[in-house]
């Protein structure tokens, strides 16, 4: 299989709160009172589903929400708090039908097994649909959670201490990713018999011990989770520099980067596409999406008024790691098809008010496109591998085996 996608354009929601403005719950349309209740998400899902997104994937952590980089700040007007991504996941599986599912996981403090596990059920539980987006953290205070372990802090990104403890947090991850992997394929396809003729449930020699050896773990298995419906459920990550372009060409099915322009987007590309070959990976499909958030309005005056608006009641100017798009969906479909000829294969949008701008794509952004014959009518797949054109992987033990 060929490194490079198709043509076809791939679109993500990340769902986070009340949306990805700190003051988006004090919008009219924004539901905070319902944002710790199942339906609320379920309702999220259902609208991304409407617009025949690829997935969505939703935002966690191990602390409060901040403002700040590395500790928790006093804010009290801003939304604060979390449902696990997981759960949230496997509460509105059942509820959609051809959507993708996924969830943050911060892999810095969380074990890789009961991670398996977990994303495996997801696959169960959605017939299909799950995936899995991994997350470091170096922040001291989630650290002190769990008391296993301390992470250096950080004081100065640039300086060599930094990215010792930067390289150091992203090579674990790619272990982490190894090991849910092998995890994953601990079981054979056909390993479940349920033969009740000779009582013989599962066949054992079809069970694998992963025997992984790392610096940062060391993990035997199997699995106590046959081997998910898509084998392998895609695995994904947010990278912003070389550390973790690295993490996203070794481990990644999906990369979501953060671009500011199609020229920074082409380069971003190269090099991760560079890192990709240098992995032994220039084979395989590694999708690279572009991050934006987005304010959308029929009229770009409109948008920019609302952006205003919640930066006057927010207190400061909203500002992210990622382009902050203000503007109507004929204008995004623009830029959406600068970048992609840039080369990126899809983007992940974060609408800045989920109430309005998730709408906003779905019924104005995504109509838009297909106008423009640039996405999709239907869904084309019943699982997420397929809308992403990943072939569903041979088990590595079976093959072992066979050869």
């Amino acid at each position: 299989m060929s490194s490079t996608p198709s043509s076809s354009l791939h679109l993500a929601v990340a769902l986070d709160g009340t949306g990805w403005h700190p003051a988006s719950w004090r919008e009219p349309v924004a539901r905070p009172r319902d944002l710790f209740t199942a339906a609320y998400w379920a309702d999220l899902a259902a609208e991304a589903e409407r617009g025949l997104l690829d997935f969505v994937t939703i935002e966690d952590g191990l602390g409060p929400q901040s403002s700040h980089f590395l500790d928790p700040d006093e804010r009290t007007d801003q939304v604060r708090g979390r449902l696990d991504a997981v759960l949230i996941a496997a509460r509105i599986a059942p509820l959609s039908r051809h959507i993708g599912l996924v969830p943050t996981t911060v892999v810095t403090h969380t074990e890789p097994f009961h991670i398996s596990k977990a994303i495996a059920t997801l696959d169960y539980v959605s017939t299909g649909r799950a995936g899995l987006r991994v997350q470091v953290t170096a922040r001291p205070n989630e650290s002190a959670h769990f008391g296993r372990r301390t992470v250096p802090r950080i004081d100065a990104y640039d300086s060599p201490a930094a990215q010792e403890v930067v390289t150091d947090l992203f090579d674990e991850a790619a272990d982490y990713v190894e090991v849910v992997r092998r995890l994953w394929d601990s079981w054979e396809d056909d390993a479940e018999i349920r033969d009740v003729a000779t009582g013989r449930f599962v066949d054992r020699d079809k069970l694998h011990h992963i025997e992984f050896q790392g610096r940062h773990f060391s993990v035997k298995g199997p699995s106590i989770t046959p081997r998910p419906p898509q084998g392998r459920p895609p695995v994904s990550a947010l990278a912003h520099d070389t550390v973790p372009y690295r993490l996203v060409a070794r481990a990644a099915d999906v990369g979501y980067v953060t671009p500011h322009d199609a020229d920074q987007a082409r380069a971003i590309v190269a090099e991760i596409r560079a890192e990709q070959k240098a992995a032994g990976r220039a084979d395989e499909l590694l999708h690279v999406f572009g991050d934006l958030v987005v304010f959308l309005d029929d009229d770009p005056a409109e948008a920019a008024a609302r952006s205003d608006r919640l930066d006057a009641l927010a207190g400061e100017p909203y500002t992210s790691d990622a382009r902050v798009f203000t503007g109507t969906p004929a204008q995004l479909a623009d830029l959406l098809g600068e970048w992609q000829a840039a080369g990126l294969t899809g983007f992940r949008l974060r609408p800045a008010v989920l109430g309005h701008d998730l709408p906003a794509i779905t019924r104005g952004l995504v109509p838009e496109l297909q106008r423009r014959s640039a996405f999709r009518r239907a869904y084309e797949a019943d699982t997420l591998r397929g809308l992403l054109g990943l072939p569903r992987p041979a088990n590595r033990y079976a093959a072992a085996a066979t050869a």
